[in-house]
């Protein structure tokens, strides 16, 4: 049961029906957790937002997967993986040895491992990064461009994983477990 409510998306604010909606339009339906950020419009608007924009950026929605998955395992959100696990095998088309590995911060693909790398880096400082680890991911074929997109899709999966583990949203997707749980 999920610590705050989640309502349906005809109970939910006026301001928030038309942006679920669009969710509903380009998902085929309405997540249990867009549904709870839409309990503030500017969040759901916010973060529809920043989502959509990401997803118009350099880095590959397979890359941008294995991010989440990376960070959601990081940070014991089990609605988090289990909603990437599902998206990533599904529509990111990742293979279940690639989708384990990125919750380790592995990849068998050099860059995505370069990229993990960093993202690790990342959420274990909190952004307080050494020079190097910018280096190094520079060096492994990323641009400034994509090193911004990195440390903005780890933080809108922060951003995701804190909301989730405060509200313990009730998970909608087929069940995975972070295994720090």
């Amino acid at each position: 049961m999920s610590r705050l409510s989640i309502p349906t998306v005809e109970q939910s604010h006026e301001a928030a029906k038309p942006l679920l909606a669009a969710v509903n339009k380009q998902l085929g339906v309405v997540p249990n957790l867009m549904k709870l950020v839409g309990h503030s419009p500017a969040a759901l608007e916010g973060y529809l937002s920043l989502s959509g924009a990401l997803g118009k950026g350099e880095l590959s929605a397979q890359l941008r997967e294995r991010i989440a998955l990376a960070v959601a395992e990081f940070n014991g959100c089990d609605y988090c993986l289990s909603a990437h696990d599902y998206i990533g095998r599904n529509l990111a088309k990742l293979s279940g040895e690639d989708i384990a590995a990125a919750r380790d911060f592995h990849s068998p693909d050099a860059a995505s491992a370069a990229a993990l790398r960093f993202a690790r880096r990342v959420v274990e400082t909190r952004g307080q990064v050494d020079a190097g680890d910018v280096t190094t991911l520079r060096a492994a074929g990323f641009s400034e461009g994509a090193v911004i997109e990195i440390v903005l899709n780890v933080a809108l999966n922060v951003l995701t994983n804190y909301v989730n583990n405060v509200a313990q949203t009730e998970v909608d997707f087929p069940k995975v477990s972070a295994k720090k749980a």
